[in-house]
């Protein structure tokens, strides 16, 4: 368990990393669209379709870190009011759910990237495959990290629950 937790640390700090990055480069390029629009009046034609194809990428790869962080919709004041084993099997069930639609997501997203390879960006002639691919590359860093919160959580609710039989 501890190399697959260390793993998921790695992993996630490089998603943490490129979505920064992906982020970065959308910033970048939406103030280059405004000053080429308004300040010298030509658009760039294709600025836009890489600003949010990098916002895709970004929010993707953010993902991972908000389950790794428990930043995303949790179900904390039930878990919270029941005793905690029955919080923590809440807690599991949850993540459980969200194994599965990320599953699901990796799987379609492979097989929605694989269809859209002829297909070209707007006014690029990149295949749009390079902004499908982020369901899926994200989908398995959300994996490893909704695994590894699990794997903590049980860790850490065996180890409450052991100490407080021990206290008894």
């Amino acid at each position: 368990m501890r190399f697959f937790l260390r793993l998921e640390d790695f992993s996630t700090g490089l998603a943490l990393r490129l979505a920064i990055g992906f982020l970065v480069i959308a910033a970048s390029l939406a103030i280059y669209q405004v000053v080429t629009r308004f300040v010298f009046g030509a658009p760039s034609t294709w600025s836009e379709v890489i600003t949010r194809s990098a916002m895709i990428w970004s929010v993707f790869l953010g993902v991972a870190v908000a389950f790794k962080h428990g930043a995303m919709i949790s179900v904390d004041v039930i878990q919270n009011a029941l005793p905690p084993r029955l919080g923590l099997g809440l807690f599991v069930i949850a993540n459980a759910g969200s194994l599965i639609f990320f599953s699901v997501l990796l799987w379609q997203g492979i097989l929605m990237t694989e269809r859209v390879i002829p297909q070209k960006l707007a006014a690029l002639e990149v295949s749009i495959s390079w902004v499908y691919v982020a369901l899926p590359v994200g989908s398995a860093f959300i994996i490893i990290a909704i695994l590894a919160s699990v794997v903590r959580a049980l860790q850490g609710g065996w180890m409450a629950a052991r100490n407080a039989d021990d206290a008894t």
